[in-house]
């Protein structure tokens, strides 16, 4: 069953995956924009241990611990 939080790193692997095909069609530009938002998104959640799209998706998805 998926949870909320799988369902981050399925959106998070899908982003990563959408940043490595602008970079080969050499559309550098957007690349290191989704790059830069993830990582300050990440480091955001990491410092404050606040994610706002884990947020929303644990009111769509039962939260991890309970499995």
């Amino acid at each position: 069953m998926l949870c909320a939080e799988r369902m981050q790193r399925i959106i998070q692997a899908f982003i990563l995956g959408a940043i490595l095909t602008l970079a080969g069609l050499k559309m550098f530009a957007a690349a290191f924009v989704l790059t830069a938002g993830m990582a300050f998104m990440l480091f955001f959640a990491g410092v404050t241990g606040f994610c706002p799209g884990l947020m929303i998706l644990k009111k769509m998805f039962p939260p991890c611990e309970k499995y």
